[in-house]
């Protein structure tokens, strides 16, 4: 009668890791990084995206005017 905890947790996960490769693709890192950020998010999707917030590129450079 409840809402699944593993599928509403997997919707998130999917959501997350989503976001997480439209916001590398979207960075000013080398091709080759945003490759391999990317295979590293879907391979090990929970642990690849702890490391990608810590650790990987961030978004376009933007200036605050």
């Amino acid at each position: 009668m409840g809402i699944e905890t593993g599928g509403l947790l997997g919707l998130l996960l999917l959501i997350a890791m989503v976001w997480a490769i439209y916001s590398i693709f979207q960075s000013a890192a080398s091709t080759g990084a945003k490759v391999l950020w990317t295979v590293l998010i879907i391979v090990v999707p929970v642990v690849g995206l702890i490391i990608w917030l810590l650790f990987g590129p961030k978004g376009r450079n933007r200036h605050a005017t």
